[in-house]
Protein backbone atom coordinates (compact mmCIF):
# COMPACT_ATOMS: atom_id res chain seq x y z
CA UNK A 1 0.00 0.00 0.00
CA UNK A 2 1.19 3.54 -0.69
CA UNK A 3 1.84 6.39 1.58
CA UNK A 4 0.58 9.06 -0.71
CA UNK A 5 -2.65 8.09 -2.43
CA UNK A 6 -3.16 7.83 -6.11
CA UNK A 7 -5.78 10.44 -5.46
CA UNK A 8 -3.03 12.86 -4.64
CA UNK A 9 -1.31 12.22 -7.84
CA UNK A 10 -4.60 12.53 -9.77
CA UNK A 11 -5.21 15.57 -8.06
CA UNK A 12 -1.49 17.10 -8.44
CA UNK A 13 -2.36 16.52 -12.47
CA UNK A 14 -5.26 18.25 -12.23
CA UNK A 15 -4.23 20.89 -10.60
CA UNK A 16 -1.46 21.22 -13.27
CA UNK A 17 -3.78 22.22 -15.75
CA UNK A 18 -4.97 25.20 -13.72
CA UNK A 19 -1.43 26.96 -13.19
CA UNK A 20 -1.64 29.54 -15.98
CA UNK A 21 0.99 28.45 -17.63
CA UNK A 22 1.35 27.97 -21.48
CA UNK A 23 -0.06 24.71 -20.99
CA UNK A 24 -2.67 25.36 -18.63
CA UNK A 25 -6.13 27.48 -18.25
CA UNK A 26 -7.03 29.50 -15.08
CA UNK A 27 -9.98 27.62 -14.95
CA UNK A 28 -11.85 24.39 -15.70
CA UNK A 29 -14.98 21.79 -14.87
CA UNK A 30 -14.33 18.64 -13.06
CA UNK A 31 -15.90 17.28 -15.93
CA UNK A 32 -13.74 18.61 -18.50
CA UNK A 33 -10.44 17.40 -16.20
CA UNK A 34 -11.82 14.35 -15.30
CA UNK A 35 -12.16 13.36 -18.66
CA UNK A 36 -9.02 15.27 -19.99
CA UNK A 37 -7.24 12.01 -17.49
CA UNK A 38 -9.54 9.65 -18.46
CA UNK A 39 -10.93 9.16 -14.63
CA UNK A 40 -14.30 8.78 -13.22
CA UNK A 41 -16.07 12.70 -12.89
CA UNK A 42 -17.29 11.90 -9.31
CA UNK A 43 -14.38 10.83 -7.87
CA UNK A 44 -12.36 13.81 -9.34
CA UNK A 45 -15.18 15.79 -7.77
CA UNK A 46 -14.57 14.33 -4.10
CA UNK A 47 -10.73 15.04 -5.04
CA UNK A 48 -11.98 18.81 -5.73
CA UNK A 49 -13.86 18.94 -2.73
CA UNK A 50 -11.32 18.19 -1.08
CA UNK A 51 -8.87 20.80 -2.33
CA UNK A 52 -11.72 23.26 -1.90
CA UNK A 53 -11.86 22.43 2.08
CA UNK A 54 -8.39 23.09 1.92
CA UNK A 55 -8.69 26.16 0.31
CA UNK A 56 -6.42 25.42 -2.51
CA UNK A 57 -8.90 25.99 -5.09
CA UNK A 58 -12.18 27.71 -5.65
CA UNK A 59 -15.30 27.14 -7.59
CA UNK A 60 -16.35 29.91 -10.22
CA UNK A 61 -20.02 30.19 -11.01
CA UNK A 62 -22.02 29.96 -13.64
CA UNK A 63 -22.28 28.07 -16.99
CA UNK A 64 -18.65 27.97 -17.54
CA UNK A 65 -17.65 27.40 -13.65
CA UNK A 66 -15.75 24.97 -12.24
CA UNK A 67 -12.46 25.86 -10.39
CA UNK A 68 -9.46 27.64 -10.65
CA UNK A 69 -6.36 27.66 -8.18
CA UNK A 70 -7.16 29.49 -4.63
CA UNK A 71 -3.41 31.10 -4.96
CA UNK A 72 -0.47 31.27 -7.32
CA UNK A 73 0.77 28.11 -8.27
CA UNK A 74 4.41 29.50 -6.75
CA UNK A 75 2.30 29.30 -3.36
CA UNK A 76 0.77 26.07 -3.35
CA UNK A 77 3.25 23.15 -2.47
CA UNK A 78 3.26 19.21 -3.37
CA UNK A 79 2.48 19.16 0.80
CA UNK A 80 -0.26 21.29 0.68
CA UNK A 81 -1.87 18.53 -1.99
CA UNK A 82 -0.73 15.43 -0.05
CA UNK A 83 -2.28 17.11 3.26
CA UNK A 84 -5.61 18.25 1.33
CA UNK A 85 -6.20 14.81 0.13
CA UNK A 86 -4.83 12.03 2.14
CA UNK A 87 -4.88 14.14 5.36
CA UNK A 88 -1.89 14.21 7.89
CA UNK A 89 -1.35 10.39 7.95
CA UNK A 90 2.17 9.43 9.55
CA UNK A 91 4.67 7.34 7.17
CA UNK A 92 4.77 4.88 10.03
CA UNK A 93 2.76 3.45 12.51
CA UNK A 94 4.94 2.10 15.31
CA UNK A 95 3.30 -1.06 17.00
CA UNK A 96 5.84 -1.34 19.66
CA UNK A 97 6.89 -4.48 18.69
CA UNK A 98 10.08 -4.46 21.08
CA UNK A 99 8.04 -5.10 23.95
CA UNK A 100 7.09 -8.29 22.83
CA UNK A 101 9.89 -10.50 22.84
CA UNK A 102 9.21 -14.02 23.64
CA UNK A 103 12.45 -14.07 25.70
CA UNK A 104 10.74 -11.34 27.89
CA UNK A 105 7.73 -13.53 29.16
CA UNK A 106 5.35 -10.74 29.01
CA UNK A 107 7.53 -8.43 31.06
CA UNK A 108 9.41 -6.25 29.08
CA UNK A 109 12.79 -4.89 30.93
CA UNK A 110 12.80 -0.76 30.75
CA UNK A 111 16.07 -0.97 28.80
CA UNK A 112 14.17 -2.48 25.85
CA UNK A 113 10.80 0.01 25.65
CA UNK A 114 13.09 3.24 26.57
CA UNK A 115 12.68 6.42 24.11
CA UNK A 116 11.46 5.93 21.28
CA UNK A 117 12.07 2.56 19.17
CA UNK A 118 14.92 2.68 16.51
CA UNK A 119 13.16 1.45 14.03
CA UNK A 120 10.64 4.09 14.43
CA UNK A 121 13.55 7.11 14.92
CA UNK A 122 14.36 5.79 11.58
CA UNK A 123 11.14 6.58 10.12
CA UNK A 124 10.43 9.46 11.85
CA UNK A 125 13.59 11.09 10.39
CA UNK A 126 12.52 9.88 7.25
CA UNK A 127 9.10 11.03 7.07
CA UNK A 128 10.29 14.55 8.65
CA UNK A 129 12.63 14.72 5.21
CA UNK A 130 10.07 13.44 2.53
CA UNK A 131 8.07 16.09 4.25
CA UNK A 132 10.32 18.99 3.95
CA UNK A 133 10.91 17.86 0.76
CA UNK A 134 7.62 17.89 -0.67
CA UNK A 135 6.71 21.34 1.00
CA UNK A 136 10.01 22.48 -1.59
CA UNK A 137 8.07 21.73 -4.04
CA UNK A 138 5.46 23.93 -5.82
CA UNK A 139 2.39 23.02 -8.08
CA UNK A 140 4.67 26.27 -10.48
CA UNK A 141 7.83 24.14 -10.08
CA UNK A 142 6.10 21.12 -11.51
CA UNK A 143 4.41 22.85 -13.92
CA UNK A 144 7.66 24.17 -15.00
CA UNK A 145 9.17 20.76 -15.28
CA UNK A 146 6.13 19.03 -17.59
CA UNK A 147 6.79 22.33 -19.91
CA UNK A 148 10.02 22.01 -20.05
CA UNK A 149 9.52 17.98 -20.55
CA UNK A 150 7.04 17.98 -23.43
CA UNK A 151 7.26 19.53 -26.77
CA UNK A 152 6.19 22.57 -28.09
CA UNK A 153 2.40 21.93 -29.18
CA UNK A 154 1.25 20.11 -26.28
CA UNK A 155 0.28 23.04 -23.84
CA UNK A 156 -1.41 24.81 -26.76
CA UNK A 157 -3.05 21.88 -27.63
CA UNK A 158 -3.88 21.24 -23.77
CA UNK A 159 -5.31 24.59 -23.47
CA UNK A 160 -7.30 24.68 -26.73
CA UNK A 161 -9.33 21.27 -25.51
CA UNK A 162 -9.86 23.10 -22.18
CA UNK A 163 -11.15 26.23 -23.79
CA UNK A 164 -13.30 24.64 -26.90
CA UNK A 165 -15.05 22.48 -24.08
CA UNK A 166 -16.01 25.51 -22.05
CA UNK A 167 -17.39 27.55 -25.08
CA UNK A 168 -19.27 24.85 -25.80
CA UNK A 169 -20.66 24.21 -22.41
CA UNK A 170 -21.58 28.32 -22.72
CA UNK A 171 -23.09 27.55 -25.84
CA UNK A 172 -25.36 24.61 -25.01
CA UNK A 173 -23.48 22.05 -27.06
CA UNK A 174 -22.37 19.95 -24.66
CA UNK A 175 -24.96 17.49 -25.79
CA UNK A 176 -23.19 17.27 -29.42
CA UNK A 177 -19.69 16.87 -27.06
CA UNK A 178 -21.28 13.61 -25.09
CA UNK A 179 -22.59 11.98 -28.39
CA UNK A 180 -19.29 12.39 -30.08
CA UNK A 181 -17.43 10.99 -26.87
CA UNK A 182 -17.00 7.77 -27.39
CA UNK A 183 -19.05 5.04 -25.53
CA UNK A 184 -15.63 3.63 -23.38
CA UNK A 185 -14.84 7.39 -22.64
CA UNK A 186 -18.10 7.96 -21.29
CA UNK A 187 -18.69 5.09 -18.89
CA UNK A 188 -15.47 6.17 -17.15
CA UNK A 189 -16.40 9.84 -16.70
Amino acid sequence: MSFISTGVEYGLHCLLYLTRSNAAVQEASVRDLAELQGIPVDYLAKLFTKLARAELVVATEGIRGGFRLARAAERITVHDVVVAIDGEKPLFDCREIRSRCAVFEDAPPAWATRGVCSIHAVMQTAERAMRAELKKQTLADLAQRTIDKAPAGYGTQVVHWLTDRAANRRSGKEEEIEEATPAKTRKRG
